[in-house]
């Protein structure tokens, strides 16, 4: 059942101000109309949000991770109506939302089995030795514990996977942290679905009510209330540059600062090198462009920029590229607002005097239509002017032509930081590949090699982040399981009796965590 409302803890409220969704695919509304939520609303929120946090902080392992594996079996329950929803909403094809929605019940999953685990715990003991010289050592016991309520905005480009239940709100619940999320406008049937379907599992898991809170809205003043809110200890942001800096300055000017975790811009830079390019740049293009196109770009980790030696083989790389544009569909786009900033980005490069149109791909008869745009420059030109570094959010890529492998480097140093960096060689080329890693690594949080960036695996080694503007703390991943760590502080306890130690660091250990003993590392008793 979709009604519009407001999930403010076990509430469902409906708020005087109205908005509505629109099919992109149409460009029709759609029904029913949605509660804007107000600055009330989030002060209830955030006071649910607080008051649930000692209890559900306090929860066991077991009893999380339970709670996790409720909420991924209510949204599978949702059936049909979730996926349908979410192509009204979002234009998406119905095989890339069931994709979505197995990996969003994937995640809820895989942070179940870390919760269980026990290492985010980090428990660590440094038992007492009262008589070492020249001074005795207290009894030292650490572990981490959650940061408190999280406030998490859900993203336009993956209204399943990084939206109401995505890796944010996943990782922040693992982790002991209540969650209020700011509903994306774009897709508010399918958020209200999502957040029905997890409010029934803190109902049967018996948690406080205050655990999780679902607040739509169309307006920026929305989510600066939420992150002003003095109960809010920390926020997961995905999406533009300027959304994600307005908040970080919200978060910073706080009369308590907070930790904005915001994923924000990148442009993805893919090497080929020279044997590689040689042997087999031709046959690269078709698959560099089915990446570049796919969900109508509409990716953070789309590969917006090619850098190669200028020569024949580049020339042949380029050509193949745009025969294979030319022949690529055009995409619905998420939203109208979405397509118009794309539109303005490739107006913008085609009429840069030092960038050449390569192709673009076929034009649609519907709206909001993306069609696909490949340009090209030199070195230099790039070099010279940082707005050609920008990204495009959608279907657009520049290749950009080198003297040499010098002035590649010159060019990876001179990037923002990146999510990504691709890597396309032969056995000929690793010796220079491996003086190129480092820069690389300088510059972006995941390097692969002959692949394509667009897909990121949910897994323990998985890291999606990077350096500013990629991210807002370079130091942290938004996928994978160490995504938990963000929502997490470190506590030390001196002397503590055995009666006040929490399990996880008691002698007797109940929890069953891998612990880490006078320096040395326990092996897990499950």
């Amino acid at each position: 059942m979709i009604d519009g409302a407001m999930l403010i803890g076990a509430e469902l409220r409906q708020a005087e101000a109205r908005f509505t969704a629109v099919d992109p695919a149409k460009g029709a509304p759609l029904t029913p109309t949605f509660s804007s939520a107000g600055p009330d609303a989030v002060a209830d929120a955030c006071e649910l949000a607080a008051a649930a946090f000692p209890a559900y902080a306090a929860t066991t392992p077991e009893d999380r991770a339970a709670f996790l594996e409720a909420i991924a079996d209510e949204i599978v329950a949702l059936g049909d109506q979730l996926i349908e929803r979410a192509q009204q909403e979002s234009g998406l094809p119905r095989a890339r939302l069931e994709g979505e929605r197995g990996r969003t019940v994937g995640q809820l999953k895989l942070f179940a089995q870390v919760v269980r685990q026990g290492d985010w715990l980090d428990a660590t003991i440094d038992p007492a030795l009262p008589d070492r010289q020249p001074l005795p050592r207290p009894d030292l016991r650490r572990m981490n514990v959650a940061l408190g309520p999280v406030a998490v905005f859900g993203a336009s480009n993956f209204p399943l996977a990084f939206s109401v239940a995505g890796g944010d709100t996943a990782s922040a619940l693992a982790a002991g942290c209540p969650v209020v999320v700011k509903g994306h406008p774009a897709h508010p049937g399918t958020g209200e679905l999502v957040a029905r379907a997890i409010r029934a599992a803190v109902d049967k898991a018996g948690l406080p009510a205050g655990v999780f809170s679902y607040l739509p809205g169309e307006t920026n003043r929305l989510g600066e209330a939420l992150v002003a809110d003095r109960r809010i200890k920390a926020v997961g942001f995905t999406g533009s540059r300027g959304g994600g800096l307005a908040l970080v300055k919200i978060a910073a000017n706080r009369a308590e600062p907070i930790p904005v975790y915001a994923e924000m811009s990148s442009i993805n830079p893919v090497v080929l090198m020279p044997h590689a390019l040689e042997t087999r740049g031709e046959a690269l293009a078709p698959a560099y462009v089915q990446s570049l196109t796919m969900g109508a770009g509409q990716f953070c980790t789309n590969p917006g920029l090619v850098l190669a030696i200028a020569g024949e083989a580049l020339d042949a790389f380029v050509a193949a590229a745009g025969r294979a544009l030319t022949e690529s569909a055009p995409a619905t786009m998420l939203s109208p607002g979405i397509h118009a900033s794309f539109e303005q980005g490739v107006e913008a490069l085609a009429r840069h005097s030092a960038v050449t149109t390569v192709a673009r791909g076929k034009v649609g008869e519907g709206v909001n239509q993306a069609v696909g745009a490949l340009f090209r420059a030199d070195a230099a030109s790039f070099l010279a002017d940082r707005a050609l570094g920008h990204e495009v959010f959608g279907s657009s890529s520049i290749v950009v032509a080198c003297r040499d492998m010098d002035e590649v480097r010159q060019v990876i140093a001179s990037l923002e930081g990146q999510l990504t960096a691709t890597l396309h060689l032969d056995a000929e080329d690793e010796a220079e590949a491996k003086t190129l890693i480092p820069v690389l690594a300088d510059r972006v949080g995941r390097i692969l090699v002959n692949g394509w960036p667009t897909g990121v695996e949910v897994s323990h080694a998985m890291v999606h982040g990077g350096p500013f503007p990629a991210t807002s703390d370079g130091r942290t991943t938004s996928v994978g399981t160490a995504a938990i760590y963000r929502f997490l502080r470190p506590v030390s306890l001196q002397n503590l009796p055995a009666s006040l130690l929490p399990e996880a660091l008691a002698d007797a250990n109940p929890w069953g965590v891998a612990r880490r003993l006078d320096g040395k590392r326990e092996a897990s008793p499950r």
